[in-house]
């Protein structure tokens, strides 16, 4: 259709796109090229990012995540209710607050199977033995999936170098608080092959969406 937006994605999206089986897949395709369209989407979570990076740059220990409870509208207050006690765990986990500090990442976009997809994670982190992990926050009622996760890992190691060099990609599970990494079993290879398909089909699903 001569005036549509070319195939796009960003990782959230198309991540859950894998996840999906059968027609769930096209229904799903043709839902974000309309809110692509109409301009339309509200991310509900940015206050509870910023008050995570806050508390691991000035180490306050869950100070500024405590308070975003009740700095957010009244309407978000019961999400971030359920959000701030997994978000307070995985911040305990990092450690000696004076050890860790805010790492700068970058957004990068790539082109996989004619799609292009934005890899963009929520903070970047910084240990003082050198590590580094960029993180992505999975937010949803539901645990990721399998797929998800795999996908996730993998185009975020794809794109290390733009996002954060030399760094380890993380997910965290923010209502169970849980920690996810690469398996070392895993072959890079496959799942680009994967991947590539997956991001093929999107691309012809959202061309067909008249």
């Amino acid at each position: 259709m001569t005036g549509a937006p070319p195939p796009y994605a960003t990782l959230l999206a198309f991540t859950r796109y894998v996840g999906r089986t059968g027609p769930r897949k096209a229904t799903f395709v043709s839902g974000l090229r309309r809110q692509r369209e109409s301009g339309s989407g509200f991310n509900p979570h940015g206050t509870l990012v910023k008050a995570l990076k806050a508390d691991i740059q000035f180490r306050t220990g869950g100070a500024h995540l405590t308070a975003a409870v009740d700095l957010v509208r009244p309407r978000w207050r019961p999400l971030y209710e359920v959000l701030t006690p997994g978000a307070l765990a995985y911040l305990g986990t990092l450690g000696d607050p004076a050890a860790v500090g805010v790492a700068q990442t970058r957004d990068a976009l790539g082109v996989l199977g004619g799609l292009s997809i934005k890899v963009n994670p929520h903070l970047g982190v910084r240990y003082d033995d050198g590590r580094a992990e960029a993180v992505r926050l999975h937010f949803d009622p539901d645990p990721p999936a399998d797929e998800a996760l795999l996908a996730t890992l993998h185009l975020m190691s794809r794109h290390m170098p733009q996002v954060l060099p030399h760094a380890t990609p993380v997910v965290v599970d923010v209502r169970r608080g849980k920690i996810h990494r690469p398996d070392p079993a895993t072959k890079p290879e496959e799942v680009e092959r994967w991947l590539t398909g997956e991001a093929a089909a999107f691309a012809t699903m959202w061309t067909a969406v008249a």
